[in-house]
């Protein structure tokens, strides 16, 4: 009986913190907590939160990371890799690999400047039908001959490059509008310029294709598990196809793009965007096993390492502590992916819990 005034219920429902079944249930609460923070679908925006408040505490309220110069800088990280971030993560998505969107950025980018002294239309018209092209035959090549992603698309890095040179005759081309130049980097309402609305525009339509459409669900479904998604009725091989040619496509224009804004192209210096993708890619929740991942989680990932390329810039860092910084956020989301990583931090803290 409990006593004067006690509430039976009250008592019943608060259980005693050193009891059997409290300690039963504490793991459980854990498990719960650690998943949320784990979960892929969550972790990019965690991720992007992290960065943004380190980076502010970092700079101790001297206005150098909330500024509109850090944010339009972000914006232009996000512009000059986003789109070959798209692609590639969408390929990544269905559990293949497209290591090729490096030389089509810079064949792209030279066929751009090319053909777009005569004209800026023809200029991007014949960049993306490049990137159409090589995204269509590696597609075909990997579904019809049964090869895996990543030696197709190293030798579709590799003659991207190569024609690069070709089609340049091993020189820098240079862009006769200036201008446009000029107008694509200019600024429009502080944040923004020509190339990033683009960047934004394209992932605003991928998000709004994969999460209203069929397209979406088949994208993960192809990545997940092939042999269910081909007895779903999933066109697994048009879906292969389609992928890669998107993913192609985006970076010819991104390549394009870039080529414009600095009124020249090199067959050598638009290289360097393989790495920033795929660890954009990474960072914005995408598994290299495949089904994970989506156009809004990439868009974080790209947001999060332009915000620490723009955000250590701002604070005068030498440039490898970037480097060094990224590494250390992408061996940390490598980590919260390991199998029973869960399973291992929840009988830990049970165990702590009970001692």
């Amino acid at each position: 009986m409990p006593g004067y005034g006690a509430n039976p219920s009250h008592t019943a429902m608060v259980p005693d913190r050193d009891s059997p079944r409290t300690i039963r249930l504490l793991p459980q609460v854990g498990a719960k907590g650690l998943r949320a923070l784990l979960n892929p679908a969550l972790r990019p925006f965690l991720v992007l939160a992290i960065a943004l408040v380190g980076l502010t505490l970092v700079d101790g309220g001297g206005g150098r990371i909330l500024s509109s110069v850090t944010a339009f800088s972000t914006l232009q990280y996000f512009s000059t890799f986003g789109l070959v971030a798209l692609g590639l993560g969408l390929t990544m998505v269905i559990g293949e690999f497209d290591l090729s969107v490096s030389g089509v950025f810079g064949l792209g980018g030279c066929v751009a400047v090319l053909y777009g002294n005569e004209s800026v239309w023809l200029g991007i018209a014949c960049a993306l039908g490049v990137g159409i092209a090589f995204g269509m035959t590696q597609g075909l090549i990997v579904t019809r001959f049964g090869i895996g992603s990543v030696p197709v698309t190293l030798g579709g890095l590799l003659t991207a490059n190569g024609l690069a040179y070709v089609v340049t005759k091993n020189r820098t081309v240079s862009f006769d509008n200036i201008d446009l130049a000029l107008a694509l980097n200019e600024t429009i309402a502080t944040l923004f310029s020509v190339r990033s609305l683009v960047a934004i525009a394209f992932f605003v339509i991928s998000i709004f294709i994969f999460f209203t459409t069929r397209i979406g669900r088949d994208l993960t479904a192809t990545g997940s598990n092939r042999r269910a998604a081909l007895v779903s009725g999933v066109n697994v091989g048009g879906i292969i196809v389609v992928s890669f040619a998107f993913s192609s496509t985006m970076s010819a224009l991104g390549g394009a793009l870039l080529s414009f804004s600095l009124a020249s192209a090199s067959p050598a210096g638009l290289a360097d965007v393989l790495v920033p993708a795929i660890t954009a890619a990474i960072l914005g929740g995408v598994s290299l096993a495949g089904g994970t991942g989506n156009p809004l989680g990439l868009a974080a990932g790209v947001v999060t390492l332009s915000l620490l390329r723009s955000g250590l810039n701002a604070l005068a860092v030498p440039p490898y502590v970037n480097d060094i910084a990224s590494g250390l956020i992408l061996l940390a989301v490598a980590i919260a992916d390991a199998p029973y990583l869960l399973r291992r931090l929840t009988a830990a803290a049970a165990w702590l819990y009970r001692s």
